[in-house]
């Protein structure tokens, strides 16, 4: 679909509209990060430690890594539509696990399962790449992944607020009642973008080499995977940071936590609307240049003792910032390397994404404990920001090697 589509809004025979897309990638994003101001107290409901809570986060985005390479090939061999479908009904169910499980233990279970979301992000962007060629893809991205900056903006607010007033359930019931709504909307608006492949479903996972062996694609993984792996090191240490560094509550925590999405909106406009005129290659190095600054700035601060509640906070919008730029742009590279495995490319590069922000996000965990301060996160950001520098920087050398 090089042209530009004829959209219909809730009509399912025809592509899907841009509003489905951006809450597609908003209830992904939500689901990951809308309890995080819960942690506290849900460690002392499940009467357990706060590191093993904090793994809800770690095998949360561990699963949705896996996943993510799955549901690829899957949706290239049956489609967008019903993967999406299928994905969003099993996220329900196990949401509503999560609600009424009696232990930590059961928690952590219905946590892995609701990682199913990831259908909703992947093939919003798999769509995308679907009705649009690559520089104009990039711009859409970036307008459809706004859902993932606007609504995790207010998402630990709102979770902060509910969790004080209602307790922690009501967090996950939000969930449930977004992921309904979602389910119907796609129901009724989201026809299918994809040309079904009339291969198997063997044949199609036997044509992950042909992306594993391009250069490009793994130029584009890396600088996404890096630059984005300081926002997962900030989701794994940042409740801890707020509340046992600068004692806030749940309620003040979700509102300075949801600091980095001011930034990914603003990234993501700037996606949308300079993408086209500059390249994806400018954008992506712009993006990860500005993570690293606004870390390189932070942990100044703290390491000469001036560093504060609005330091921290304050300069993780340059993060937010600087992965709204990077993400959708290299997502767009990652997803033209090879247009007829774009679903594939886009679990594949997803997982390597979400599948070192576990890691990160658990080591982010495990680096923090009492009097550490916020130091050792932040230089853990700052080194995985700064590697997406050189990562896309190795791209654009290639690039002019091979053009010169």
């Amino acid at each position: 679909m090089a042209d530009a589509p004829n959209i219909r809004f809730l009509d399912p025979s025809s592509p899907p509209h841009v509003s489905t897309l951006i809450m597609l990638s908003g209830l992904s994003a939500l689901a990951m990060n809308i309890f995080l101001p819960s942690l506290p107290g849900m460690t002392a409901y499940f009467e357990t430690n706060y590191r093993v809570m904090q793994l809800s986060v770690a095998v949360y985005l561990a699963v949705n890594a896996v996943l993510q390479i799955l549901i690829g090939p899957i949706s290239d061999k049956f489609g967008r539509r019903p993967v999406i479908i299928w994905g969003l009904a099993l996220f329900l169910l196990a949401t509503v696990g999560c609600i009424f499980a009696p232990n930590a233990e059961l928690f952590l279970f219905f946590r892995m399962c609701q990682a199913v979301v990831a259908v909703a992000l992947v093939l919003s962007r798999a769509a995308v790449r679907d009705m649009y060629p690559q520089d104009q893809a990039a711009s859409m991205i970036g307008y459809v992944t706004m859902g993932m900056a606007i609504v995790p903006m207010i998402g630990p607010a709102i979770g902060g607020a509910l969790d004080e007033v209602f307790g922690w359930q009501a967090n996950f019931w939000m969930l449930f009642g977004l992921g309904a709504i979602c389910l119907a909307l796609v129901w009724q608006d989201m026809g299918e973008t994809a040309l079904t492949s009339g291969k198997t479903l063997i044949e199609q996972f036997r044509e992950y080499p042909e992306l594993l062996t391009s250069p490009r694609f793994w130029g584009y993984a890396m600088a996404a995977g890096f630059t984005s792996g300081a926002f997962f090191a900030y989701l794994g240490g940042a409740p801890f940071v707020g509340t046992e560094v600068f004692n806030l509550s749940p309620a003040q925590l979700g509102v300075y936590f949801g600091a980095p999405a001011v930034g990914y909106l603003l990234g993501n406009f700037i996606s949308g609307r300079y993408s086209v005129r500059f390249g994806i290659n400018r954008m992506i190095q712009w993006g990860c240049t500005t993570c690293a600054t606004g870390m390189a700035i932070s942990l100044g601060f703290f390491l000469t003792g001036n560093g504060t509640l609005y330091s921290f906070f304050g300069l993780m919008t340059l993060v937010g910032l600087g992965n709204g730029m990077t993400i959708p742009n290299a997502t767009s590279g990652m997803l033209s390397v090879r247009p007829h495995l774009a679903g594939t490319a886009s679990g594949l590069g997803g997982a390597l994404m979400i599948g070192g922000g576990a890691a990160l996000s658990a080591l982010a965990g495990a680096l923090l404990g009492p009097g550490t301060g916020a130091t050792p996160l932040l230089w853990l950001m700052f080194a995985t920001s700064a590697l997406g520098v050189v990562a896309i920087r190795v791209v654009i050398w290639r690039e002019r090697q091979i053009m010169g």
